[in-house]
């Protein structure tokens, strides 16, 4: 079902009092604590705040890397918390794209078939799924890299690949850890773009930056500290301010 205003009704990512803690008694870390969030179709939020706030705890958690301690992840309506194995690895096949912080290539595989492994492994004809990590490895501008192994590409090379996988395809839900780390100012500003024009075509974003620049790309940001959300600004404009008073 989609709103008068285009997007879905029903939003692609929800996290309902989110918690996930890290041992027990004493010595527990309580790396979140009751979050709550929901990112519609279209819409891109950006999650900033200091080390150790939560951060990419809550993005493993959002793409079904971690399992949360209580509370629900749903996306798409599917509560990953109930799924097998099985059908949580195929839904992030399908689903989600994730930009690691250290890039997770395949040391074995070229770069159009990393891009490519995900498509494949869901079913898509190798064919197709080379033409289109071919067409995602373009986007990003590193066509030329297509039949090179990770180890002789640069570890900006490697992270604009990465960006190729996550973007592959017709995921619905895109998770990104400081995409822009080991990127120049002018390649990062191209990689959040393509994040902005998927997530304007009707994909849901979450990204986690610590820059105010990056932040301005997204509709809203979520602001996180000692693993609870303090603020939820819902307009890009008050990044500034609320760094200035020690948000991140």
């Amino acid at each position: 079902m989609t709103t008068a205003s285009g997007r879905d009704s029903q939003p692609v990512l929800q996290l309902r009092s989110l918690s996930r803690d890290h041992g027990t008694g004493a010595t527990a870390v309580h790396a979140l604590r009751g979050l709550s969030l929901s990112v519609d179709a279209g819409e891109l939020v950006a999650v900033m705040g200091p080390s150790g706030s939560g951060k990419s705890t809550l993005l493993a958690l959002a793409g079904g890397l971690d399992t949360a301690s209580s509370g629900q992840v749903l996306v798409e309506g599917a509560d990953l918390g109930g799924m097998s194995r099985r059908d949580l690895a195929r839904l992030r096949r399908r689903s989600v794209g994730y930009v690691f912080q250290d890039f997770n290539l395949l040391p074995a595989l070229t770069a159009i078939e990393n891009v490519s492994l995900p498509r494949e492994l869901d079913g898509t004809p190798a064919r197709t799924a080379r033409r289109e990590a071919l067409a995602a490895l373009t986007d990003v501008g590193v066509s030329e890299l297509a039949d090179r192994f990770p180890d002789a590409m640069s570890g900006g090379q490697q992270q604009r690949v990465a960006i190729a996988r996550a973007l592959v395809g017709p995921r619905r839900l895109l998770l990104a850890d400081e995409p822009t780390g080991a990127l120049d100012s002018e390649t990062g500003e191209s990689v959040l773009r393509l994040i902005r024009r998927r997530c304007d075509d009707g994909a849901a974003g979450l990204l986690v930056t610590h820059e105010a620049r990056h932040a301005a790309w997204a509709d809203r940001v979520v602001f996180l500290r000692d693993g609870t959300m303090i603020d939820d600004t819902g307009r890009v404009s008050t990044v500034d301010s609320l760094l200035a008073d020690g948000a991140g």
